[in-house]
């Protein structure tokens, strides 16, 4: 089954997430979309990828429970098995955080469970208004998020509040995933808003955009004169890049009363994948 259908243009790849009815995730979704990031990485063409579902009103509705309770049945089975179900969904997630091109959650329906932690791998989360639920509902099954939620959440909103809404199982509705700090806005349709935003930062410096993240994410998991050096590191590799040169000759060749408007709204040129 392709479980991926993948749309680009003008540097925007869109990964609508398809496995009707339901949408759930499952190893071989999750497979598919491992070797997709792998191929993003490299590839000069793609400035920005967003994920979304491909089933009105889900995006990735969770996991599928009926591939975890077959594993969890065969107890034997599980023990050899060990951590590997997780070591390999936190690989697939890290490798998508790592990407060196911003990610966009374009959440247009359910995201609980699994889904929920592949959008709290991505840089930028839009949610859809309307009847969805966005949450960590694994409490409630007598499992835990075993695909990253645990960590990255207490990191998103901190541990005392991450607490909480993990061991009450909470799914909760957009507005108020955004009011918690769970997505960054809400929109009337993600996918249109995420394709605003995926344009607006296709257009950005290549290198600044993958120094920027490189530094925000490795930095935030240290301290702060770890922080720090990582920053000046990701700094001299801007400054070293043609890209840095290329956008600061455009603003400097703007009228003094100029520079603050092109700030806002830079006229910039065409960058490479430099």
């Amino acid at each position: 089954m392709d479980y991926w259908q993948i749309k680009q243009a003008d540097g925007v790849v869109v990964a609508a997430y398809q496995n009707p009815p339901m949408n759930y995730f499952c190893a071989e979704g999750a497979q598919a979309l491992a070797g997709l990031i792998e191929g993003w990485r490299d590839d000069p063409a793609v400035r920005v990828v967003i994920i979304t579902g491909g089933v009105p009103g889900k995006l990735i509705t969770h996991y599928s429970v009926e591939e975890l309770e077959a594993l969890a049945a065969d107890r034997e089975g599980m023990r050899a098995m060990g951590t590997a179900l997780n070591d390999g969904y936190h690989a697939m997630l890290s490798a998508l955080e790592n990407l060196p091109k911003p990610v966009i959650a374009a959440m247009n329906g359910d995201a609980m469970g699994g889904g929920f932690e592949l959008c709290l791998a991505c840089d930028i989360r839009v949610a859809q208004l309307g009847d969805h639920r966005f949450g960590l509902p694994e409490v409630k099954l007598g499992i835990l998020p075993g695909g990253s939620g645990t960590q990255r959440l207490s990191r998103l909103i901190g541990a005392g509040r991450a607490i909480e809404f993990i061991l009450r199982g909470r799914v909760v509705p957009p507005d108020t995933a955004r009011d918690l700090g769970l997505v960054h806005e809400c929109a009337e349709d993600a996918l249109v808003r995420a394709r605003a935003i995926g344009a607006e930062m296709a257009a950005l410096p290549p290198k600044a955009v993958a120094r920027i993240k490189h530094a925000v994410y490795a930095g935030s998991d240290t301290h702060l004169g770890v922080g720090l050096s990582i920053e000046a590191a990701d700094f001299l590799e801007t400054m070293l890049s043609d890209d840095g040169v290329t956008a600061m000759r455009a603003y400097l060749d703007q009228p003094l009363d100029k520079r603050r408007d092109w700030l806002e709204n830079p006229d910039a040129p065409d960058y490479t994948g430099r």
